[in-house]
């Protein structure tokens, strides 16, 4: 059997992020999401990731964003264009860590368009 892989998603507690985190997990990869520990304080919010791997970070902390992209092969950002104010630090994220073999922006910032 191939290994699963492992996915993180960022913005895993949103309005369309809460159902990739399901559908991620129905198919049996292991899910990893960033939250914020502000997060973590809304039982609605922290009902969603109960039963996954809630990595403590933040996706303006290029650090703590950067310790969340090294553990996982795939990378889906859920987090809605307006409250990605700079792509480029996810993207710079997942280059320095060098493991990630699938991004997949669900909301795709405008600075990240190459074509029209």
């Amino acid at each position: 059997m191939a290994k699963k892989s492992r996915v993180l998603v960022i913005g895993g507690t949103g309005y369309i992020g809460k159902f990739v985190v399901e559908a991620s997990a129905k198919s049996g990869h292991p899910i990893f999401t960033l939250v914020r520990e502000t997060t973590l304080s809304s039982p609605t919010k922290a009902k969603i990731v109960d039963g996954f791997k809630s990595l403590g970070g933040d996706m303006y902390d290029q650090e703590s964003l950067l310790n969340a992209i090294k553990q996982v092969d795939v990378l889906i950002s859920a987090v809605g264009t307006e409250q990605l104010e700079d792509p480029d630090k996810i993207v710079a994220a997942i280059k320095a860590a060098g493991n990630v073999k699938v991004v997949l922006f669900l909301m795709i910032p405008s600075s990240l368009l190459l074509f029209v």
